[in-house]
Protein backbone atom coordinates (compact mmCIF):
# COMPACT_ATOMS: atom_id res chain seq x y z
CA UNK A 1 0.00 0.00 0.00
CA UNK A 2 0.95 3.90 -0.69
CA UNK A 3 -0.55 6.28 1.55
CA UNK A 4 -0.27 9.84 -0.55
CA UNK A 5 -1.24 13.59 1.17
CA UNK A 6 -1.27 16.39 -0.73
CA UNK A 7 -0.63 20.10 0.45
CA UNK A 8 0.08 23.58 -0.98
CA UNK A 9 -3.68 24.23 -1.94
CA UNK A 10 -5.26 27.63 -1.97
CA UNK A 11 -6.67 30.60 -3.01
CA UNK A 12 -4.38 32.43 -5.40
CA UNK A 13 -5.24 35.88 -8.50
CA UNK A 14 -4.76 34.85 -11.92
CA UNK A 15 -1.99 34.85 -12.90
CA UNK A 16 -0.08 33.98 -9.82
CA UNK A 17 2.01 30.76 -8.74
CA UNK A 18 0.97 27.81 -6.55
CA UNK A 19 3.31 24.71 -5.63
CA UNK A 20 1.88 21.72 -4.74
CA UNK A 21 3.05 18.82 -2.81
CA UNK A 22 2.08 15.41 -2.53
CA UNK A 23 4.16 12.91 0.71
CA UNK A 24 4.15 9.47 0.01
CA UNK A 25 4.63 6.72 2.42
CA UNK A 26 4.50 3.11 3.07
CA UNK A 27 5.66 0.52 -0.33
CA UNK A 28 8.77 1.70 -2.74
CA UNK A 29 7.87 5.21 -3.77
CA UNK A 30 9.94 4.67 -6.56
CA UNK A 31 8.32 1.57 -8.22
CA UNK A 32 5.92 4.11 -9.12
CA UNK A 33 4.73 6.29 -11.78
CA UNK A 34 3.39 9.95 -10.56
CA UNK A 35 0.32 11.94 -11.50
CA UNK A 36 -1.74 14.54 -10.75
CA UNK A 37 -5.14 14.69 -11.77
CA UNK A 38 -8.01 17.67 -10.87
CA UNK A 39 -11.54 17.56 -10.19
CA UNK A 40 -14.25 20.42 -11.22
CA UNK A 41 -17.44 20.79 -9.76
CA UNK A 42 -19.58 18.81 -11.87
CA UNK A 43 -17.18 17.79 -14.48
CA UNK A 44 -15.18 14.43 -14.27
CA UNK A 45 -11.41 13.84 -13.35
CA UNK A 46 -8.95 14.67 -15.70
CA UNK A 47 -5.33 14.29 -16.34
CA UNK A 48 -2.91 17.25 -15.88
CA UNK A 49 0.42 15.61 -15.30
CA UNK A 50 2.75 12.66 -14.86
CA UNK A 51 6.07 11.65 -14.18
CA UNK A 52 7.80 8.60 -14.74
CA UNK A 53 9.84 6.06 -11.96
CA UNK A 54 12.72 8.37 -11.59
CA UNK A 55 11.66 11.53 -13.50
CA UNK A 56 13.17 11.75 -16.57
CA UNK A 57 10.24 11.40 -18.25
CA UNK A 58 7.29 13.77 -17.83
CA UNK A 59 3.88 14.26 -20.15
CA UNK A 60 1.42 16.91 -19.67
CA UNK A 61 -2.34 17.90 -20.60
CA UNK A 62 -2.84 20.20 -23.26
CA UNK A 63 -4.39 22.82 -21.19
CA UNK A 64 -1.57 23.20 -18.61
CA UNK A 65 1.66 22.58 -21.03
CA UNK A 66 4.08 25.13 -21.03
CA UNK A 67 2.73 26.62 -17.43
CA UNK A 68 2.86 23.42 -15.26
CA UNK A 69 5.37 21.52 -14.29
CA UNK A 70 5.65 18.41 -12.97
CA UNK A 71 8.99 17.13 -10.64
CA UNK A 72 9.71 14.07 -8.09
CA UNK A 73 12.23 13.25 -5.48
CA UNK A 74 12.92 9.99 -5.23
CA UNK A 75 15.30 10.27 -2.11
CA UNK A 76 11.91 11.98 -0.13
CA UNK A 77 9.14 10.12 -1.48
CA UNK A 78 7.67 13.26 -3.05
CA UNK A 79 6.34 14.44 -6.10
CA UNK A 80 5.36 18.23 -6.85
CA UNK A 81 3.24 20.63 -9.08
CA UNK A 82 4.74 23.76 -10.12
CA UNK A 83 1.85 25.66 -11.67
CA UNK A 84 2.50 28.86 -13.16
CA UNK A 85 0.18 31.74 -14.88
CA UNK A 86 -3.14 30.55 -13.10
CA UNK A 87 -6.37 30.68 -15.03
CA UNK A 88 -9.71 30.35 -13.29
CA UNK A 89 -10.21 27.36 -15.29
CA UNK A 90 -7.48 26.18 -13.32
CA UNK A 91 -9.86 26.28 -10.55
CA UNK A 92 -10.23 22.16 -8.97
CA UNK A 93 -9.60 19.68 -6.53
CA UNK A 94 -6.15 18.21 -7.23
CA UNK A 95 -5.29 14.91 -6.61
CA UNK A 96 -1.90 13.21 -6.47
CA UNK A 97 -1.86 9.44 -7.47
CA UNK A 98 0.54 6.43 -7.82
CA UNK A 99 0.20 4.16 -10.70
CA UNK A 100 1.85 0.57 -10.86
CA UNK A 101 1.37 -0.31 -14.63
CA UNK A 102 -0.96 1.29 -17.73
CA UNK A 103 -1.06 5.02 -19.54
CA UNK A 104 -0.54 7.33 -16.96
CA UNK A 105 -2.89 10.21 -18.54
CA UNK A 106 -5.59 7.05 -18.11
CA UNK A 107 -7.01 7.40 -14.16
CA UNK A 108 -8.01 3.98 -14.18
CA UNK A 109 -3.88 2.76 -14.79
CA UNK A 110 -4.13 4.69 -10.81
CA UNK A 111 -3.82 2.16 -8.03
CA UNK A 112 -3.57 5.32 -4.87
CA UNK A 113 -4.84 8.32 -4.38
CA UNK A 114 -4.31 11.51 -1.79
CA UNK A 115 -7.55 12.88 -0.44
CA UNK A 116 -6.73 16.29 -2.71
CA UNK A 117 -6.18 19.84 -2.15
CA UNK A 118 -8.36 22.65 -3.14
CA UNK A 119 -7.07 25.10 -5.96
CA UNK A 120 -9.22 28.16 -6.50
CA UNK A 121 -7.99 30.87 -8.93
CA UNK A 122 -9.85 34.18 -8.71
CA UNK A 123 -10.41 36.49 -11.90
Amino acid sequence: QVQLVESGGGLVQAGGSLRLSCAASGRTFSNYRMGWFRQAPGKEREFVAGVDWNGRYSYYSDSVKGRFTISRDNTKNMVYLQMSSLKPGDTAVYYCGASGWGHLMNSTAYDHWGQGTQVTVSS
